[in-house]
């Protein structure tokens, strides 16, 4: 990495020779300014206002200026006077724990590389006192022609510098919070809490700009003289009044895209068998004693059915022996059904609905082998 600028660490009366250089990059996308009509590049020329012509970079000074709009000179001797540090210095000031640092005075970040071999035991020894401590050095430098205050820590087996503002440099958020009054309900807290442990942690290294590659992709379609793409639309979330509403519906959203997919098929699949279950058959007639599902009712129902066939239920004239001994031999054949039904009923209930069904199949056997016409039950 290109050193911006050569100096040393001045560590109470143990000076560092250290080189400064960047330790960010930008990677936006930059543009240049042209004319629509012929595509020509857009430049910026210094041109005097009083004599309406282009100057040179030797010919341009400073100037500070002023309320009423007019200009104050400032030359480089005037500069040479001030009492900013002449040597390039990085001079410690104090040793303070890193908490004690507004993040919002942080600016820029530099490494602060070792310059040469003699710079080697300094600047190891500065980077584990630093480490040791669990503190952070606040220094004053001079870059560019003024003064700056600076916080020294240590990453990795590097010593970085990140600029800082000036504490009155970082405006007071007055009137920026909202109006007192507000009261929020214990239930909207638990729901943020569950949203913030729904969202979890992140890797900062798997983010990315994802404008910046979009960008990419259009400028180079269009140097290919292909369409570019067009961009996905997202749908616009809905307008939601209710904080609650609103704090559910982002956990519900929240938990679906961090794996939460895989608990709704599950939840789809058990209602689906649930109503597999409780669908009645349309081959099943309806049983006697209203809504009774256990196997002592369906055993009442079958005997219900069967005694009701047989001639005690009916008068005994116009009746010939021979159809008594035919209900006979039914009424046998179903109370044996009925008694291997009896150890079957005993397991789960699918078996003892199956159990209902085998009476029904009885009873309608019976009839078939009577063939009879239907005849009115007694009340």
């Amino acid at each position: 990495m290109r050193s911006i600028w050569n100096g040393a660490i001045s560590f109470g009366l143990v000076s560092i020779p250290i080189k400064l250089v960047n330790a960010t990059e930008s990677h936006a996308v930059s543009f240049r300014q042209i004319h629509t009509e012929d595509g020509g590049r857009i430049r910026y020329r210094k041109v005097c206002e009083l004599e309406d012509r282009e100057v040179t970079q030797a010919e341009i000074g400073k100037a500070y200026e002023d309320a009423d709009g007019s200009m104050v000179p400032i030359t480089d001797e005037d500069l040479s006077h001030l009492p900013i540090p002449t040597a390039r210095t990085i001079e410690i000031v104090a040793f303070v724990p890193e908490e004690r640092i507004d993040p919002l005075q942080m600016g820029a970040a530099y490494y602060l590389a070792a310059s040469g071999a003699p710079a080697a035991k300094p600047y190891t020894l500065l980077r584990e006192a630093l480490k040791r401590s669990n503190r952070v050095a606040i220094a004053k430098f001079a870059l560019r022609g003024r003064e700056r205050l600076g916080m020294l820590r240590v990453v990795g087996d590097a010593i970085a510098m990140h600029g800082l503002l000036w504490p009155d440099e970082v405006r007071a958020p007055e009137g920026v919070a909202p109006d007192a009054g507000v009261t929020v309900r214990d239930q909207e807290l638990d729901l943020a809490d569950a949203l913030m442990d729904t969202l979890g942690e992140i890797d900062l290294a798997d983010l990315h700009d994802e404008y910046r590659e979009a960008l990419e992709e259009v400028i180079a379609a269009k140097s290919a003289g292909e369409t570019p793409p067009e961009a996905r639309e997202e749908a616009a979330p809905g307008k939601v009044l209710d904080l609650m509403a609103a704090l559910e519906s982002s956990v519900r959203a929240a938990r679906e895209s961090r794996g939460g997919e895989e608990d709704a098929p599950a939840e789809e699949a058990e209602v689906r068998s649930l109503r597999e279950r409780g669908t009645p058959s349309r081959q099943t007639p309806k049983e006697t004693g209203g809504k009774k599902s256990t196997s002592a009712a369906a055993k009442k129902t079958a005997a219900k059915k069967t005694a009701g066939k047989t001639p005690a239920g009916k008068t005994a004239a116009g009746k010939t022996a021979g159809k008594k001994a035919a209900a006979k031999e039914t009424a046998k054949k179903t109370a044996g059904r009925g008694t291997a039904t009896k150890s079957t009923t005993k397991s789960t209930s699918a078996k003892r609905a199956a159990t209902a069904n085998t009476a029904t199949r009885s009873a309608a056997a019976t009839n078939t082998a009577k063939k009879a016409p239907s005849r009115k039950r007694t009340a």
